[in-house]
């Protein structure tokens, strides 16, 4: 039996996303990030209503990131990732992606040349970004070229690295409609970005999301609602370098900028450098916001839904996989449990979080 793994953040879930369900085949695993996203943002709605959605279109079980797999650069984002899918079973990794690649091929790359890879990335110069780097490495070994305006394609190539050495499929998904941060309304299928932006235009938002009661109903927030948390967290920590992967030289930069800056998207931009790019200054502040300190990921997966079809596969791993349905006194991961907490304070009408929760189920999809 085909089991699919998807990696989402469904960042609000749009029309985009139901088609990568669509052509996922078999079971389909969704491994979802929590409350803050990638790139280093705070959800624009919760795990749970993000779950409800993606259930509802085509999700078999959705299971959670904890923040330190879901708040990382590529590698580390899509490495987390995949063990924590390839623990529950999955066979096939289905994804979607800006170019028309073999990665399978690639995957097979990075199983037989793996060590020297990480090597050649070592001996690159530090006034490099990491992902400019793994840019210079792709061109390498792979003979890829590629701009930084490709996420998706970045991600698939996180995840090609990740399954290597495992037996499983890759099955890339060429991406549908606007580019991945585009605006633009006028598309057969629009992006998060666009969606996130025009959050409020009912007509644009019901012909690209389904589900969209959900959403609506929903409490939002944006980077904006922690901004007076985040000033705080960094003016009231003198060493901002006990903070993970904060290294003094970013603690200066942030410490200074943060005296002018008056919203965090002008903070980014004093703080960002060439090295430095915005995504990861974004995500140094989403540690800081959260106050993140280096620990080990949980033993136990998280799970926040699943259809009939997927409690039948849950059942079929009990007694081989760690899981989780239902948080008590025994923290599931305490570090995604004290960022769910922060993420409540960005609007004091998201319900809690964790406690007394338990999977959202759905007779059928």
């Amino acid at each position: 039996m085909t089991i699919t793994g998807i990696i989402a953040e469904f960042n609000p879930f749009h029309n985009g996303h139901k088609y990568l369900l669509d052509q996922a085949e078999g079971l389909k695993i969704v491994a979802m990030s929590g409350n803050f996203m990638q790139r280093g943002e705070p959800a624009i709605v919760d795990k749970w209503i993000r779950t409800q959605m993606a259930l509802e279109n085509g999700a078999d079980l959705v299971v959670e990131l904890p923040f330190l797999v879901s708040v990382q650069a590529a590698d580390f984002f899509g490495q987390g990732s995949v063990d924590i899918l390839a623990r529950l079973g999955i066979n096939t990794l289905t994804f979607g992606t800006e170019e028309a690649l073999d990665y399978q091929k690639i995957a097979d790359l990075c199983t037989e040349q793996g060590a020297e890879m990480e090597k050649f990335v070592d001996n690159l110069p530090d006034s490099l970004s990491y992902p400019q780097k793994t840019q210079v490495m792709w061109k390498e070994f792979a003979g890829l070229d590629f701009s930084g305006n490709t996420p998706n394609h970045v991600l698939a190539l996180a995840y090609a690295k990740a399954v290597a050495g495992r037996n499983i499929k890759l099955h890339p998904i060429q991406r549908q409609g606007a580019g991945y941060h585009s605006v633009d309304k006028d598309v057969d299928f629009a992006s998060a970005t666009a969606l996130r932006q025009h959050q409020n235009d009912k007509d644009f938002l019901e012909r690209f999301m389904p589900s969209i009661i959900h959403f609506e109903q929903a409490s939002k927030v944006s980077w904006d609602d922690y901004f007076s948390l985040l000033r705080y967290q960094i003016l009231s920590n003198p060493g901002l370098t006990t903070i993970y992967q904060v290294n003094q030289e970013m603690a200066v930069r942030i410490k200074d900028a943060i005296k002018t800056a008056q919203s965090v998207e002008e903070l980014i931009e004093v703080v960002a450098t060439k090295r430095y790019t915005k995504a990861r200054v974004r995500r140094l502040l989403t540690y800081i916001l959260v106050q993140t300190r280096e620990s080990d990921l949980p033993a136990g997966i998280h799970v926040l839904g699943f259809t009939e079809k997927g409690r039948q596969h849950l059942k079929s791993l009990k007694g081989q996989v760690n899981l989780v349905s239902r948080i008590g006194k025994e923290p599931w991961d305490a570090m995604s449990q004290k960022a769910d907490q922060i993420y409540q304070l960005g609007n004091p009408s998201i319900a809690e979080q964790n406690f007394g929760r338990v999977p959202i189920r759905i007779e059928s999809n």
